[in-house]
């Protein structure tokens, strides 16, 4: 008997969409790819025009008044940068003031504390050397000297490394030397001065000049030496005003 062959049965539909799906084919890819690459696009095309539709419907009058308002919140702001930009260079100023004004006060307080005898200070000036030979060195002789290094611009005196001068310091007789300050100087006296050293030692040997009076009246000696560096390293305690306040306005 002749041999019968069975057709192939064709594929439901469902299957064949599977093997589309799991396995494509070269043309169905690249169809794929060019929808996906349209689609993007038309998304693209949809939110640019979204956006330009935002002013596309408004009359000549309406997009004027929407510059107009642009432009005025560019005004504002530009008003409040230049506002704030003010304020700044003010806040600036004002440091700068208050910067000089606080330095200014730091340089009176070391300047005050160096004329009342506060503080330890160095510098240039001289040093003095009055020795006793036969006969004491009088009080008057000895408060002259200092007078007279006080008026040349003494800024600073220590008698024996041990007693800083004051604007109120005082000298007095005593046994065995002289009192100065309650406190007891024995000789020789050394008087250390900071200042301009060559004023200084002018200061002291003019004619009847504090040297000429020492060693003409009161038979003593008197040496002076120029230097560059002085060390005082005495202070004085500082004193309360009893009766002096600050004046109105201070």
């Amino acid at each position: 008997m002749p041999e019968h062959r069975t057709r192939p049965q064709p594929e439901p539909g469902r299957e064949r969409l599977r093997r589309a799906v799991v396995r494509p084919s070269r043309r169905q890819v690249v169809v794929g790819a060019l929808l996906a690459v349209l689609g993007f696009a038309f998304v693209v095309q949809v939110r640019d025009t979204a956006a330009n539709d935002t002013y596309a419907g408004l009359r000549e009058g309406e997009l004027v008044e929407v510059l107009d308002g642009l432009t005025g919140t560019a005004e504002r702001a530009r008003r409040e940068v230049d506002r704030l930009e003010a304020r700044r260079d003010e806040l600036a100023d004002e440091n700068q003031a208050r910067f000089a004004a606080l330095d200014e006060a730091e340089q009176r307080v070391r300047t005050l504390n160096i004329i009342a005898g506060l503080v330890p200070v160095t510098g240039p000036g001289v040093r003095v050397t009055i020795t006793e030979s036969s006969s004491r060195v009088n009080v008057g002789s000895l408060l002259d000297t200092v007078q007279e290094l006080r008026t040349a611009g003494a800024e600073a005196m220590e008698f024996n490394d041990s007693i800083r001068l004051g604007a109120d310091s005082s000298f007095d007789s005593a046994v065995g030397g002289i009192e100065l300050d309650g406190q007891l100087l024995e000789p020789p006296y050394v008087l250390e001065v900071i200042g301009d050293p060559h004023v200084l030692s002018t200061a002291l040997s003019f004619s009847t000049g504090p040297i000429e009076t020492l060693e003409t009246y009161d038979g003593a000696s008197v040496e002076v030496e120029e230097l560059e560096a002085v060390q005082i390293t005495s202070v004085r305690e500082p004193s309360r005003p009893e009766y002096a306040e600050f004046g109105t306005g201070q």
